[in-house]
């Protein structure tokens, strides 16, 4: 099934062609129509699925039509972790580049201006805030931010933020929400932890099972044993290749790992929604020794920029 088969709005669509993204993959497909329709639900999809895309795209349509008149939180994302922040945030800025839609994203870690950006971010009324569970609870206790009027919640990585014990969080970020809005919750398995927490704040929730027993057939992984002056003119070689056609969540991610070393200095790349690259290396040296280059297709691209509230 193609986006344009979609009542998306004509903005989101335009995004969507400037990226080259097209066909929907099977849980875009089958999430989309349904989170168009108002309705809660719990999806099951792992990573490079395209699930970031399956609910972003009917959120910013949904934000586009109704506007932002009062300047209010009127959306809010929660993840685990920054880097999945960072990555949600720069696929807003590509399907929402033709529409005049403003993302906040809420993670700790930086300097005291970072905070005030937040801050900032959340008081003008941010369309999207997308943070983790800590670092919005500090803001809610410290910043006098205001979420009575959040009418779409996200919960993405269900399981993963649960594992890391951020449940009572969960709970007590939504307490300062209205019981009025929709609800959707991504999650990579569904074990009874995440139904239980779906029967307490989903309503008569929509399911999606894409794939749960077995790995993402988009992911294309393959090993390269190197020298260490080796790794980066591999990893020139293999972005040089052209790519023939994408879908809404596929990008590259490698991985360069010491043998022996765990999961110790690496180096990733990327190639970004709008085909350019980056290069971003760990901490430290590689210790020499055999190497194991992993690439991953079909992953979220990881970046961050932000676009300002609305003032």
């Amino acid at each position: 099934m193609r986006f344009d088969e979609l009542d998306l709005e004509d903005e989101i669509l335009d995004g969507l062609e400037d990226m080259n993204f097209h066909e929907m993959t099977p849980v875009q497909e089958h999430t989309i129509p349904v989170i168009l329709e108002g309705r809660d639900i719990i999806g099951c999809a792992q990573t490079g699925t395209g699930k970031t895309a399956a609910y972003t795209l009917p959120l910013l349509n949904r934000l586009l039509i109704e506007g932002n008149p009062d300047n209010v939180v009127k959306s809010l994302i929660i993840v685990p972790t920054r880097e999945l922040a960072q990555q949600i945030d720069q696929q807003f800025q590509g399907f929402s580049y033709y529409a005049p839609l403003s993302t906040t994203v809420v993670y700790g870690g930086g300097d005291g201006k970072g905070w005030d950006i937040q801050k900032n971010g959340m008081l003008n009324g941010a369309d999207v805030v997308i943070a983790t569970p800590g670092r919005m609870i500090a803001h809610l206790q410290n910043s006098g931010v205001d979420l009575s009027h959040v009418e779409y919640l996200i919960l993405d990585e269900a399981d993963r933020m649960l594992d890391m014990g951020f449940s009572d969080d969960i709970m007590k970020i939504i307490s300062y929400m209205p019981a009025e809005r929709q609800t959707i919750m991504f999650s990579a398995t569904l074990p009874p932890k995440i139904r239980e927490l779906a029967k307490t704040i989903l309503r008569n929730p929509a399911e999606v099972n894409i794939a749960i027993s077995k790995p993402n057939e988009a992911i294309d992984q393959s090993a390269y044993v190197c020298y260490e002056n080796q790794k980066l003119d591999i990893i020139r070689e293999m972005f040089a290749e052209p790519t023939e056609s994408r879908t809404a969540e596929d990008d590259h991610l490698l991985v360069v790992e010491d043998e022996g070393q765990g999961a110790g200095p690496y180096a990733q790349t990327h190639e970004t929604q709008r085909g350019g690259h980056a290069l971003r290396s760990g901490a430290g040296p590689a210790r020499g020794g055999d190497a194991r280059l992993q690439e991953q297709q079909g992953l979220d691209p990881r970046g961050h920029r932000h676009r300002g509230a609305r003032h």
